[in-house]
C-alpha cells in the first residue's frame, strides 16, 4: 500500500504495518444498483425479523455503527460513528487468517469484507461479505459488555499458537468460499475444493490453540445465542446477517446447548448451517470460559511444551525468559532434560531480541540474521537465578568485562568465553555478550564456536511465555501469512448492465418520489428480457402498493411473483417474505 487512509479514526490509526497489509480500498462506486438492492432487501428482512429475537435493539445498534437500511454503508460513515464508542473499521479482501482477524479485534477495529454477496446467494453466503461483517458485527458493538469481550478475545487470540496445517485449512476454506460465491463455478473445481477442505479437516491432527480459539469465536461472536435455552436471543454476527439461518436457527431441530468450555469439542463447517448452537446466560460467562482456556495457552504457561508448539507453528514466534528478555524468530530446536525442563532454545533465520516489546539496540534481525540460540536454566553451584545476580555476585562468577569466564549449567551445558558486556533492565540481568566463545554439552556436542563471531547469551531460569508473532512488531516488520488467492469479482456483460440500470431507475423513483410512469417501462422490460428476475419486480410492486398507483400493473406483478414462488422452490421464501415487507414496511434509517 502506498498510502494509508485512517478515516480520521484513532483506532484505525493505531494499526501496525503487519495488519495494514490486509486492508483494501472499499471502492464504493463499484457497488452496482443490484448490490444496493440486495443490501436493502436483506436489511429490511433482518430488521423485520430480528427486532423481536436479536439481543441488542437492532435499530439503535445500526445507527450507532453508521449503517442504514437503504444503502450499502460507506466506510467513512461507519468510522465517524464507531469512533464515538472507541472502535473503527477497515475493508479487506474476503477471509483473512484467524490470527490477523483476532489481532484487529484487539485494536478495536472491525474487519469488513469489501464485497457483497451475489443475488443468487442473498439468503446466505459462505464467503464473508459486507452484510455479514457490518450488519452482523457492527450493531452489537454498541453494547459495552459485548465489545469489551470482543476486544479482550482479540488480545488473547493475537497470542495464540497456530500450526502450519491451520493455514492450509484456512487457504482451502477461502478457496471453496470463493468458488461457492461464483455464479458459474466449474462443478469439477467445486468438488475438488470441497475434497481439499475435507482432507485438511480430517488431517489437521491435534487442534492448535488457534484452531480451538476459532471454535470459541465461532460459537460466540459468529453464532452465539444469549438468554435461556427455551427463549434465547441472537447476538452472533453469522446469524444476524443471514436471513435464512436467523430464522432456521430457532427451529427445535437445531440443538441449543449451554455455553461452557466444552464448546471446544465442537468443530464447525463454515459452508453449512450449524446443527447446534450455544447459549450463554450473559457476556461475563463468555469471558469466564475464555479465561479458562487462556490459562492452558503457551503465552501463559511457557516451558518446553510451549516451545514445542512454536516449533510446530513454523512461523515467527516469541519466547519470553523469566528475566524479561524476549527472543523472536522461527523456532527450530530445543533441548529438554529428563524431567522435561527446558535446557536451550534455538531459532533459525532472522531473529531479534527485545524487552517490554521494544527491540534491544543492536539486536535486530539484521544482526541476528542467521538465528539465535541460548541456554535456559540455572548455573551449578549458584543458589539463585542468574538474572537476579548482584554486581558482586557477577564478579564472583567471573562475569567481568574483558575477562574470560566459565559457566556451567545444571543442564550440563558449559560456556567459555571473554565477557564483552552485561545488559541489565530493572535490576535484572537479561543478556551477556561474549567473544572467543564455545558452548558445548557433556557429550562433547558443540553448540557455538569462537570462529562464528560474538555470542549473545540470553539470561533466564525459565521460559515463562511463548506466543505467535514478534515482540516488537514494528521493528521486526513481521508479515503475517497472506493468501495468494483473490476473491471473485464478476465482469458484467451488456445485458447484465442493462439489468442493473433497471434497478437504478426503480431506486430513483422510490427515493425522489417522481417519474413513477418509468416503473411501467421497467416492468415491461423485465417481462421481455429478464424473466428470471424477482427482486426488481418486488421493488416495483412495493412502490406501486405504497403509492397506490397503477393497480392493474401491481396485480400483474403480484401474480407473476406468486407463480414464480410456486414454480421455483428456492425463491418461495424470499418472495413470501417480500410480500410481508410490503404489507408491513420497515421505516428508513438515516445517518
Amino acid at each position: 500500500m502506498t498510502s494509508f487512509n485512517d478515516f480520521g479514526n484513532p483506532q484505525v490509526r493505531k494499526l501496525p504495518n503487519h495488519l495494514r497489509q490486509f486492508i483494501v480500498e472499499q471502492q464504493y462506486a463499484h457497488y452496482t444498483p443490484v448490490d444496493h438492492a440486495v443490501w436493502r432487501y436483506v436489511m429490511r428482512q433482518n430488521y423485520s425479523y430480528l427486532k423481536d429475537i436479536a439481543y441488542y435493539p437492532y435499530i439503535p445498534g445500526l445507527e450507532a455503527a453508521g449503517l442504514t437500511i437503504e444503502k450499502i454503508p460507506d466506510l467513512q460513515d461507519m468510522n465517524n460513528a464507531l469512533k464515538k464508542i472507541g472502535w473503527g473499521a477497515v475493508t479487506v479482501d474476503g477471509f483473512i487468517p484467524p490470527s490477523a482477524f483476532m489481532e484487529y479485534q484487539s485494536y478495536r477495529v472491525l474487519v469488513i469484507a469489501a464485497d457483497i454477496r451475489q443475488l443468487h446467494h442473498i439468503e446466505y453466503t459462505p464467503a464473508p461479505d459486507i452484510i455479514h461483517e457490518s450488519a452482523g458485527h457492527a450493531p452489537i458493538i454498541a453494547d459495552k459488555d459485548y465489545h469489551e469481550y470482543l476486544s479482550y478475545f482479540g488480545s488473547i487470540g493475537a497470542k495464540a499458537m497456530f500450526s502450519s496445517k491451520d493455514f492450509e485449512l484456512y487457504e482451502a476454506i477461502r478457496q471453496l468460499s470463493i468458488l461457492k460465491e461464483m455464479h458459474d463455478a466449474d462443478p469439477a473445481d467445486l468438488r475438488k475444493a470441497e475434497k481439499k477442505v475435507n482432507f485438511c479437516q480430517k488431517n489437521i491432527g491435534e487442534p492448535s490453540e488457534m484452531a480451538l480459539l476459532s471454535r470459541l469465536h465461532w460459537w460466540t461472536v459468529e453464532y452465539g445465542l444469549i438468554g435461556t435455552i427455551d427463549d434465547p436471543k441472537i447476538y452472533g454476527a453469522g446469524l444476524l446477517s443471514s436471513i435464512g439461518e436467523s430464522t432456521s436457527c430457532m427451529d427445535p431441530k437445531v440443538t441449543k446447548i449451554w455455553y461452557t468450555i466444552d464448546a471446544l469439542n465442537y468443530p464447525f463447517d463454515i459452508t453449512k448451517p450449524q446443527p447446534q448452537l450455544f447459549v450463554t446466560p450473559n457476556f461475563q460467562n463468555l469471558i469466564d470460559v475464555l479465561e479458562r482456556f487462556a490459562d492452558t495457552m503457551a503465552f501463559r504457561r511457557g516451558g518446553s511444551e510451549s516451545v514445542l508448539k512454536a516449533i510446530e507453528c513454523r512461523n515467527v514466534c516469541t519466547a519470553v525468559y523469566s528475566s524479561g528478555l524476549q527472543v523472536t524468530g522461527i523456532f527450530t530446536d530445543m533441548g529438554m532434560g529428563s524431567d522435561d525442563e527446558l535446557q536451550f532454545i534455538k531459532t533459525s533465520g532472522p531473529s531479534a531480541l527485545a524487552y517490554h516489546d521494544k527491540e534491544l539496540a543492536g539486536h535486530g534481525k539484521n544482526y541476528h540474521a542467521e538465528g539465535f540460540s541460548s541456554p535456559v536454566g540455572r548455573l551449578k553451584n549458584f543458589n539463585k537465578p542468574l538474572e537476579d545476580a548482584t554486581e558482586n555476585e557477577l564478579e564472583n562468577l567471573g562475569l567481568i568485562e574483558n575477562k574470560e569466564a566459565y559457566l556451567s549449567f545444571e543442564s550440563g551445558l558449559t560456556l567459555k568465553g571473554i565477557v564483552q558486556s552485561v545488559t541489565k533492565e530493572n535490576d535484572k540481568v537479561i543478556l551477556i555478550s561474549f567473544s572467543e566463545c564455545t558452548v558445548s554439552d557433556e557429550a562433547g556436542n558443540i553448540f557455538f564456536k569462537p570462529e562464528w563471531g560474538a555470542y549473545d547469551m540470553a539470561v533466564g531460569e525459565k521460559v515463562i511465555s511463548v506466543y505467535c508473532g514478534a515482540a516488537d512488531k514494528d521493528s521486526f516488520e513481521q508479515a503475517a501469512p497472506v493468501s495468494k488467492t483473490s476473491t471473485f469479482h464478476p465482469e458484467y456483460d451488456g445485458p447484465t448492465k442493462k439489468y442493473h440500470e433497471l434497478f437504478a431507475i426503480v431506486r430513483d423513483c422510490r427515493e425522489h418520489h417522481r417519474l413513477y410512469e418509468k416503473l411501467v417501462t421497467v416492468w415491461e422490460t423485465l417481462q421481455k428480457n429478464f424473466r428470471r428476475d424477482w427482486l426488481c419486480s418486488m421493488e416495483i410492486l412495493e412502490i406501486l402498493v405504497h403509492e397506490n398507483i397503477f393497480p392493474d400493473i401491481a396485480r400483474d406483478i403480484r401474480i407473476y411473483l406468486e407463480m414464480k414462488a410456486e414454480s421455483e422452490p428456492g425463491l418461495n421464501k424470499l418472495i413470501r417474505d417480500g410480500f410481508y415487507l410490503i404489507k408491513n414496511p420497515v421505516r428508513q434509517l438515516t445517518n
